[in-house]
């Protein structure tokens, strides 16, 4: 079974003005290392030796200079693609990244501010990333800020709807920045148009492989610790996290 991962890198950063201004936010230091270097050991701990990173103009030439000891030590390969326009939206990743990914069975797809970590996450997601079905797969996490997210809503353990960002709250999971998906995807991603806020919604396509039975989701429990690094609390909050961690373990967290 082929498997390649996609690693979303790009965009504007808007929570993050004005440092993103000038500076792309998966530099920034979560702790001790930069922020890329957390959703790529995602991969990387799953067994994904091919890797597609999608960035803005210009960006990939740093990149390169900050993952070239990654690549040696882990017998990686990783190609750039650059995203012409930024703030399309997360599918937009699925439609730059369709040739790459053509000739998998399985793409795991993750977003450059995400962070997770759990003893034993990688294996769960090697599991499912090996499962020889047509099936995509979400993650979820329980949230106190439903609004900002995509959530699911579950009705006797049926995933049964996504909605972005809603206004009614009556569930908090919400769909993280990791996505299995089977190659059956590139059958819907150029059906998909632009949302009311102006970008090709994941959600989109999440809600269509549900609606052909292909998707399914995945609680990603207590076991795992899951932030999305696109605010400065939560740039704050998991660097604080990790230094717990290393000082108290004398561990490296994500030693790519």
């Amino acid at each position: 079974m082929k498997i390649k991962g996609v690693i979303m890198a790009g965009g504007k950063g808007t929570r993050l003005k004005p440092l993103t201004n000038i500076f792309n936010k998966h530099f920034f230091p979560i702790y001790n290392k930069p922020m890329i270097y957390y959703p790529m050991s995602t991969l990387i701990y799953a067994g994904i030796k091919d890797i597609l990173l999608i960035c803005n103009q210009g960006d990939d030439l740093y990149f390169k200079k900050i993952l070239s000891g990654v690549v040696k030590k882990n017998k990686i390969s990783i190609s750039y693609q650059i995203q012409p326009s930024t703030g399309r939206g997360i599918a937009d990743g699925l439609i730059l990244a369709k040739n790459f990914i053509e000739d998998s069975d399985k793409i795991a797809l993750i977003l450059g501010d995400n962070f997770f970590y759990g003893r034993l996450f990688p294996n769960f997601l090697r599991c499912y990333l090996k499962q020889k079905n047509n099936n995509s797969y979400i993650f979820l996490s329980k949230v106190v800020n439903p609004k900002d997210y995509g959530i699911a809503y579950i009705k006797k353990k049926k995933l049964v709807k996504i909605i972005e960002k809603p206004k009614n709250l009556k569930s908090n999971l919400a769909v993280t920045g990791l996505y299995i998906y089977h190659r059956n995807v590139l059958d819907l991603v150029n059906s998909i148009t632009f949302s009311k806020r102006g970008e090709l919604e994941i959600t989109s396509i999440n809600n269509k492989l549900l609606n052909k039975n292909r998707l399914k989701y995945l609680d990603i429990g207590r076991g795992t610790t899951w932030y999305d690094l696109g605010s400065y609390d939560n740039i704050l909050n998991c660097s604080e996290y990790v230094r717990l961690l290393e000082k108290r373990q004398g561990l490296k967290i994500c030693d790519i």
